[in-house]
C-alpha cells in the first residue's frame, strides 16, 4: 500500500458498524471502554508513532503542526528540544506501567527517539522499526550496540553504522519479523500517535484486524484505518492513555 492510500473495506474481516457507534461515545465512556478492552484482552500489542513524543517536546510529522505538514504549507519547522535532552512523558510511562503489570505483550514503534527504552520498556518487548538514534547496528548480523560503547566493529566482524533507517532503506529484518508476528497474535491492537500511512509499518493494524483483533486508535489526525477502529480517540494522548491505564489497574484490583 503506498503513501496516503485508502483502504478497501473488503480487505478486512471486520465490520466497522460497531466501531462507528463506539466512536460516538464521550471521552469518559470511551476511556472506560478502553480500560475494559485492556482488562479482557489476552494479547494486547501497542504501536506508537511520533505523536506519543510531542508532549516531550519533539515534533511529529503529519499532525496539524507536524514537520511534513508545515513543509507542505511552505513553513519552516518549529524549533524543538535537542533529541538527547528529552524525557519520556505520561504516555510513555503508561505503556511502561502495563509492562510492569505483565499486561503488555509487545510494543512496535516507528520512533527513533529512545524514549520507550528510557521509560523502562524491556528491549525484548520492543521492535524499533525505524531504528534508534542512540544505537549502532551491525551491517552483517544486525545486532545493535549503544553508541556510548565506543565500538566500531561487531564481534562477528561486521561494520557498525547508524541504526536509523533512512528513506529507501530496508527496515531491520528482525524487528519487522517480530512486528508482523506479534500483530497477528494480538487480540487488542492499540495505535498511539501515528497517522498510519507509512508502510510497511502501517501494515501492522491490518494484520491485527485480519487476525480478529480489536483496534483502538489514539491520534489527533485522521488515519486510513479510522473506519475499522472499534474505539477512536482524537484527544491528547495524555488525556487518554494514563487515565485508561489507571482505570485498568482498578479493574485489576491493584489500586
Amino acid at each position: 500500500m503506498g503513501e496516503g492510500a485508502m483502504l478497501n473495506e473488503s480487505e478486512f474481516k471486520f465490520d466497522s458498524g460497531a466501531g462507528g457507534q463506539a466512536m460516538k461515545k464521550d471521552l469518559h465512556d470511551r476511556i472506560e471502554t478502553f480500560a475494559e478492552l485492556l482488562f479482557k484482552s489476552r494479547y494486547p500489542v501497542f504501536f506508537t508513532g511520533a505523536g506519543i513524543s510531542t508532549e516531550s517536546g519533539l515534533p511529529d510529522f503529519r499532525g496539524p503542526d507536524g514537520m511534513w505538514t508545515r513543509r507542505d504549507k511552505g513553513l519552516a519547522p518549529k524549533p524543538s528540544k535537542p533529541w538527547d535532552s528529552v524525557e519520556p512523558n505520561s504516555g510513555h510511562m503508561a505503556v511502561a506501567e502495563l509492562q510492569k503489570m505483565g499486561k503488555l505483550k509487545f510494543l512496535i514503534s516507528q520512533n527513533v527517539d529512545n524514549l520507550h527504552l528510557k521509560s523502562g520498556i524491556r528491549p525484548d518487548l520492543l521492535a524499533e522499526l525505524h531504528g534508534n538514534l542512540t544505537k549502532l547496528r551491525c551491517s552483517r548480523c544486525g545486532k545493535t550496540f549503544d553508541k556510548s560503547s565506543g565500538r566500531t566493529a561487531c564481534p562477528c566482524g561486521g561494520r557498525l553504522t547508524s541504526s536509523v533507517v533512512d528513506f529507501g532503506q530496508l527496515l531491520p529484518e528482525k524487528d519487522l519479523f517480530l512486528s508482523y508476528e506479534h500483530s497477528r497474535r494480538s487480540d487488542l491492537f492499540v495505535v498511539v500517535g501515528s497517522s498510519l500511512v507509512v508502510t510497511p509499518a502501517a501494515d501492522m493494524p491490518r494484520e491485527a484486524l485480519n487476525a480478529g483483533a480489536k483496534l483502538v486508535i489514539i491520534n489527533a489526525g485522521d488515519t486510513p484505518f479510522d473506519p475499522y477502529a472499534h474505539l477512536r480517540f482524537w484527544e491528547k494522548i495524555s488525556d487518554v492513555l494514563p487515565p485508561a491505564v489507571q482505570r485498568f489497574k482498578i479493574l485489576m484490583g491493584v489500586e
